[in-house]
């Protein structure tokens, strides 16, 4: 039986995920001892601030992916999936990690209700099953439950968008987040899918159009 670990309230980690996405804020994962998202195959965004990382990292792991802007890579990882920063002392460029480092939180996969991916990314999924989060009050149950809501529908109901719906785990978790107070009406999950589907799409626009300022 996977032990149970606080993820704290799940206000406090809406609020801050959020600010995260909108660029006003960072993410500060309880990580512990777990590596997961440095040993799980991950590409690694680099954006030109990332100096350091781009001073360190070996050239056969800088990549450019389809549509980056001018000074933007993709880090891979080693064959064994590790991040080819990461060591057995630990990450080695810890102190100066990429923001993509710095924003990634695995408990948006325990907030949506679904796992990182497949078995690939095992160690992460046992971390995700062994988050709990906390209520403050029922409002602040009622939102992990929208949340939840949102990515069950986008996994569920993928043609209702007409190709606009992510496939993969982080996209499906983040655009339920983005939209997830649709589903805090409670009757939303009676609409028709394609209403609903739409509905999604422009509470993720807003919240986009929103970027970079705080709640």
């Amino acid at each position: 039986m996977t032990e149970s670990i606080d993820a704290g309230l799940f206000r406090d980690w809406l609020r801050d995920t959020e600010a995260m996405l909108r660029g006003t804020g960072g993410a500060d994962v309880p990580c512990g001892s777990c590596v997961g998202c440095c040993v799980s195959s991950y590409h690694i965004w680099l954006r030109p601030e990332d100096r350091v990382a781009y001073d360190e990292v070996p050239e056969e792991f800088l990549l450019r992916g389809r549509g980056q802007p001018e000074g933007h890579h993709l880090m891979g990882y080693r064959d064994d999936g590790r991040c080819p920063m990461h060591t057995a002392q630990g990450c080695r460029i810890y102190a100066d990690r990429p923001q993509t480092c710095r924003d990634y939180d695995c408990r948006i996969f325990t907030a949506a209700g679904i796992e990182a991916g497949d078995a690939i990314k095992h160690v992460i999924n046992e971390r995700v099953r062994a988050w709990r989060f906390r209520y403050a009050d029922d409002a602040d149950r009622a939102a992990h439950v929208a949340v939840t809501a949102a990515a069950t529908f986008i996994r569920k109901q993928a043609e209702a968008f007409a190709g606009a719906a992510p496939t993969a785990p982080t996209g499906i978790a983040v655009l339920a987040l983005k939209s997830h107070r649709v589903f805090l009406d409670p009757g939303a999950e009676s609409c028709e899918a394609a209403a609903l589907a739409k509905a999604i799409i422009e509470a993720s626009r807003a919240f986009d159009a929103d970027r970079g300022n705080q709640t």
